[in-house]
């Protein structure tokens, strides 16, 4: 409840709806799922970052730390208490996420193919998260390997987002591929955005510090580009200071610098932009056969998150 774009569910709905004659609110207890399994991997995803703060507000198994020092519990040190807390409220979140399938009121057929689509993407955020914790120690990182994994951590969750909704509206399978072909670029455009905001981003907007992608070594489309890009000497300086147990003030500005050195915020933005027009091509693909409505909706989005701020 502390806010967020509501990005999957709405994606559910409109790609519903392009596909129909007039608006139908039948899609809009189904669309709910894919939300709730987004924030089942958040609540992982602060854990395993240990990110305490999430939109601005604390993060769910930090409220849970908080509740402990509060009432001063026995038995489990705070922090393995709202960890423990957090993991399960994850897992819950995955199966309140099933339910939008198992009591909707499409039919049988229609709620099955949504449950394998949602089956089939948790697999694929997962893996993805393992790739990435994989990448932490790897040091000869090219921008493809990159992709591979935002592809499945974010952009897999979008497009089933979208073919969810398109399997309600039983859209033909080649017009699917099609709104795969936007979707995963989406979500692709959106992870190096959030990249970008992550490091060179206004706090007070995005609601996430800063400085905490580059005090985790995690390794962004900036870090990776950053080390292909600079000379070896600075190379070795940004890996240095990337791998610090603890990182000072100065360290974290000193990669920033090192980042602003090799320009890669820009060349990202501009990687975002490749990713764009491919999305943009495949929905000028669907105009002939999506109400225009939702074209117009599936263009604002595809705007909104290559220019978005927060």
């Amino acid at each position: 409840m502390s806010g967020g774009k509501r990005i999957r569910p709405l994606l559910c709905i409109a790609t519903y709806n392009a596909f129909k004659k007039s608006p139908d609110e039948k899609i809009v207890f189904p669309s709910v799922g894919t939300e709730f399994l987004h924030n089942a991997s958040l609540i992982h995803d602060d854990i395993i970052d240990k990110d305490d703060f999430r939109r601005g507000k604390p993060a769910f198994h930090y409220k849970f730390k908080q509740y402990h020092q509060k009432y001063d519990l026995k038995k489990m040190v705070a922090e393995d208490f709202g960890t423990s807390i957090g993991i399960l409220g994850g897992d819950s979140a995955f199966f309140l996420g099933l339910e939008a399938y198992l009591y909707s009121k499409f039919d049988h057929e229609s709620n099955v193919r949504a449950i394998k689509y949602y089956e089939e993407v948790f697999r694929e955020i997962c893996n993805g998260v393992l790739i990435e914790i994989d990448m932490v120690n790897r040091k000869d990182l090219k921008i493809q390997d990159y992709i591979e994994m935002i592809s499945l951590k974010t952009g897999a969750l979008i497009e089933k987002s979208i073919l969810i909704g398109a399997n309600y509206a039983k859209v033909d399978q080649k017009y699917e591929k099609l709104l795969s072909v936007y979707g995963l670029n989406l979500g692709i455009i959106f992870q190096i955005i959030d990249d970008i905001l992550g490091t060179f981003g206004d706090e007070k907007l995005t609601g996430k510090p800063t400085d905490g992608d580059i005090r985790e070594g995690k390794k962004t489309c900036l870090l990776i580009d950053a080390t292909n890009k600079l000379s070896e000497s600075k190379r070795e300086k940004l890996i240095n200071l990337i791998e610090k147990q603890s990182m000072t003030d100065d360290d974290v500005n000193e990669v920033r610098d090192l980042f602003q050195e090799a320009n890669v915020s820009e060349s990202c933005k501009n990687l975002a932009e490749n990713y764009y027009q491919d999305a943009k091509n495949a929905i000028d693909q669907l105009k002939p056969v999506i109400n225009a409505s939702e074209t117009e909706f599936f263009e604002n989005l595809l705007e909104f998150v290559i220019e978005r701020k927060f």
